[in-house]
């Protein structure tokens, strides 16, 4: 029998032929996807890491932020911003939780920013639902991106952190923990201060359950950092009562061992 090529006809193509190359298209597509959304999601977590140093210039509660804060802040949440609107077409439908994990970490960086700002206008814990509107108009012209309820409540932990840097700055120039005043019923006024805020936040993040799985482990990571800050401004603030008129000039709060945290600023 003839050969194919001295017939002068092509060889045949394989009939599994454009099914693997369909298949090489769409894991070409995955991995360049994932990379676009990792790099997002690092220059939001350097964006929002600025955020946070700028916000630590801070010296007020319950206040409108300084206007040299808002400015220097702004160009950061332009990053972020862009960085939200570049890849949120890539985290859209089943593709939000198959690339979960790789934008996790932007997220949950960005609602510490957002969130540790919140408290300090505001003195108050921004609630999932605005947090998320939030996240979502990042992206003016797109779908936007859903902030997952984990990743909210992992930034939450994370904030517990940036509230004890405040803490302890506040009563080293004050002497004092910053009072909050508050609503209460009958028309009056109830007093807290940050670390009442504080060891609330600390039982309603003890009583969660998370269940099992990567974000039980993330909890139990982050459980134990949240509830050493609590313990650092309830240390501060022993000492700071306690001691009273024995305080040496130049004194800062005692957070463990003898040492005094180091705050920026």
């Amino acid at each position: 029998m003839a050969s194919e090529e001295a017939s002068g006809t092509a060889p045949s193509t394989s009939l599994y032929l454009p099914s693997f190359e369909y298949f090489r298209s769409e894991l070409d597509e995955h991995h360049d996807r994932r990379e676009r959304i990792i790099k997002a999601s690092r220059d939001i977590t350097a964006a929002s890491k600025k955020i946070i140093f700028t916000l630590h210039r801070v010296r007020q509660l319950q206040a409108p932020l300084p206007q040299n804060v808002i400015k220097g802040n702004a160009q950061y949440y332009e990053t972020i911003s862009k960085q939200f609107a570049s890849v949120s077409a890539d985290l859209q439908g089943l593709n939000a939780h198959r690339y979960a994990r790789q934008i996790s970490g932007g997220c949950q960086e960005y609602f510490e920013a957002a969130s540790f700002e919140h408290y300090l206008t505001n003195a108050r814990i921004l609630p999932y639902d605005e947090a998320a509107a939030q996240v979502k108009k990042l992206d003016a012209e797109g779908p936007g991106i859903e902030l997952s309820m984990e990743d909210y409540i992992l930034g939450i932990y994370d904030m517990t952190g940036e509230l004890m840097k405040f803490a302890i700055t506040f009563m080293a120039t004050n002497q004092a923990l910053p009072a909050i005043s508050s609503p209460a019923e009958g028309g009056n006024v109830s007093q807290r201060n940050l670390l009442t805020d504080m060891r609330d936040l600390r039982s309603a993040l003890e009583s969660l359950d998370a269940g099992y799985g990567p974000f039980a482990k993330d909890v139990d990571k982050k459980a134990d950092v949240m509830r050493a800050s609590v313990e650092k401004v309830e240390k501060a603030l022993y000492g700071l009562t306690v001691r009273g008129a024995e305080r040496p000039k130049g004194w800062m709060p005692d957070v463990e061992a003898g040492r005094a945290l180091e705050v920026e600023g």
